[in-house]
């Protein structure tokens, strides 16, 4: 596979889940106009049960799949490679059925045991998607090990435009025969989406079965594997990438079920527990999770640029993409953090302007809180993905679960203190992914050698972000005061955006350098070196 081949594919995966994510983070907010908070507490109760389970049978085993196939496509051995997908392809069914079939006859369990017995319709719509996504993995990992990207693709977008579409028109039908009822409603958009891109992601494959056969006939032929040789090949590669892609799911899987608990503790009934759940998980966290779509973008480009530069054993180039790594995330992660700090209750009162004063109020004080767990999720996400590229995928894993335990201790003592109360899980999510990040932090610069310019890599962000918040607080205040609020938002949100951005053109933070780390940066640095806003 050639590198623009490579690039391309890795570009068209990455736009897909931009997108993904974007129409994800759209549905959530829209879907909180239907549900309300406490709705969205009972729909958010059944996702990290089913993230943990989808992590079981997904996460290591479609990129097992892909590394495999390609391998023996790249000796020739056609039918190797597509034996190895049935036998996968089989394994990922009996996976999907077995946490399906667990889901759907547990549901009532499920919702007792995490004191949300409201969630138990959302644990009956999801089950069909436990079954349904394995079996689209399987599929994805063959065709990404035969280095075709569009039908991944294809399938994420169809899969989350399904969700979209029927997850809100069934919450909305649902509405009038109770909350319980319209939020298993809208987590059915989830089975729905997966099934649709189950449909599309075979459709391609029948497709090109003709090519596939006339690949099968040409193959080389190599004495046949056995069962138990493919089987452990596949563990081996897809089991410490499951461990580290569980660690999140479970720290959610207790979150949600310490949270429950520990509010109806200090006198919080059960439906008021969900809501402010609902606040938490489900209003807060996805204005969180929409800045992760550069930051993420930036980790993919990490992972081959360490691991090319490893593999020739360039550690001076390690040494650079390091400081340029941790230079630009902080350049994504410190605005991102105080923007949202800054502007968190206004924010609020933009995006859920339909709900009451007290809900806005009260969700704008977690958003301020939970704001700037951004600055070190982003350090964790790019430090990871360098530890990825240098070979050495554990030690993130480790530090990650070390910041885990740290979050679970720290949600059940501050959630359980009243004045406190939902805003203990914000502040523990802060404290996890510092740990988390300092850890990684250590590991990077022992393993990597790195030495870190001081003045470049904090003090000019640092200045940048400062100017920025200055004239985003300036323009809020005098703006508010003329203009109705929700206007005077937008309008400092881009003040701010175009004062940051020429902040760290001034400073020189931001080099062209840096632009290649992110995807179509070259293009971009070329047009700002042009007009002199760029350094080298």
């Amino acid at each position: 596979m050639t590198k623009e081949n490579f690039l391309k594919g890795a570009a068209i995966l990455g736009i897909a889940g931009v997108l993904a994510k974007i129409l994800g983070s759209v549905y959530r907010i829209t879907l909180y106009y239907v549900l309300t908070d406490v709705g969205i507490g009972y729909y958010q109760t059944v996702y990290p049960l089913y993230n943990f389970l989808l992590a079981i049978s997904t996460a290591g085993f479609p990129v097992a799949v892909a590394k495999l196939v390609a391998e023996k496509r790249a000796l020739g051995d056609y039918k190797g490679a597509h034996r190895l997908f049935k036998i996968t392809f089989f394994g990922f069914l009996f996976a999907g059925m077995a946490t399906s079939i667990f889901v759907l006859a547990g549901a009532g369990y499920l919702s007792n045991l995490f004191s949300n017995k409201n969630a138990y319709y959302s644990y009956i719509a999801i089950a069909p998607a436990l079954m349904l996504v394995p079996i689209m993995s399987a599929f994805r990992g063959y065709f990404q090990g035969r280095q075709t990207m569009i039908p991944t693709a294809a399938s994420q977008l169809v899969e989350q435009l399904f969700r979209v579409a029927i997850g809100l028109f069934l919450a909305y039908q649902f509405l009038g025969r109770g909350l319980p009822l319209a939020a298993g409603g809208a987590t059915f958009g989830a089975s729905a989406g997966a099934l649709a891109g189950t449909i599309v992601i075979m459709i391609i494959y029948f497709s090109q079965r003709k090519y596939i056969k006339q690949e099968i006939r040409n193959s080389v032929d190599y004495p046949k594997e056995s069962l138990n040789s493919v089987i452990k090949k596949v563990l081996l590669i897809a089991i410490p990438i499951t461990i580290g892609a569980s660690i999140v799911p479970i720290m959610n899987n207790i979150d949600v079920a310490i949270v429950m608990r520990r509010l109806q503790s200090i006198g919080f009934t059960e439906t008021e527990a969900s809501g402010l759940y609902g606040r938490l998980a489900g209003m807060a966290q996805t204005l969180i999770n929409l800045p992760q779509v550069l930051s993420v973008a930036l980790a993919m480009s990490l992972v081959p640029a360490v691991s090319d530069a490893f593999a020739r054993k360039n550690y001076a180039k390690i040494s650079k993409i390091v400081r340029s790594g941790v230079r630009v995330t902080l350049l994504i992660g410190l605005p991102s953090a105080l923007g949202l700090y800054i502007l968190s209750t206004p924010i609020i009162e933009l995006v859920y302007f339909v709900s009451d004063l007290e809900t806005q109020q009260s969700v704008g004080s977690i958003l301020a809180i939970l704001s700037f767990s951004l600055i070190f999720l982003t350090l964790v996400q790019s430090l990871t993905a360098i530890m990825q590229g240098l070979g050495k995928p554990m030690i993130p894993v480790k530090n990650l679960a070390i910041g885990a335990v740290v979050k679970i201790i720290l949600t059940y003592v501050l959630t359980g203190i009243p004045e406190i109360g939902v805003k203990g899980a914000a502040l523990s999510t802060v404290a996890a992914y510092l740990v988390a990040a300092v850890l990684n932090f250590i590991a990077v610069m022992k393993h990597t050698r790195t030495s870190l310019n001081f003045v470049n890599v904090f003090v000019k962000p640092i200045i940048s972000v400062i100017l920025m918040v200055v004239f985003v607080k300036l323009s809020y205040v005098f703006l508010s005061s003329i203009i109705i609020s929700k206007i005077a938002t937008l309008a400092s949100i881009i003040v701010g955006s175009l004062v940051y951005g020429f902040a760290l053109l001034v400073t020189g933070a931001i080099t062209s350098r840096d632009f290649e780390l992110l995807p179509g940066g070259r293009k971009l640095s070329r047009v700002l070196n042009a007009i002199g806003l760029l350094r080298e």
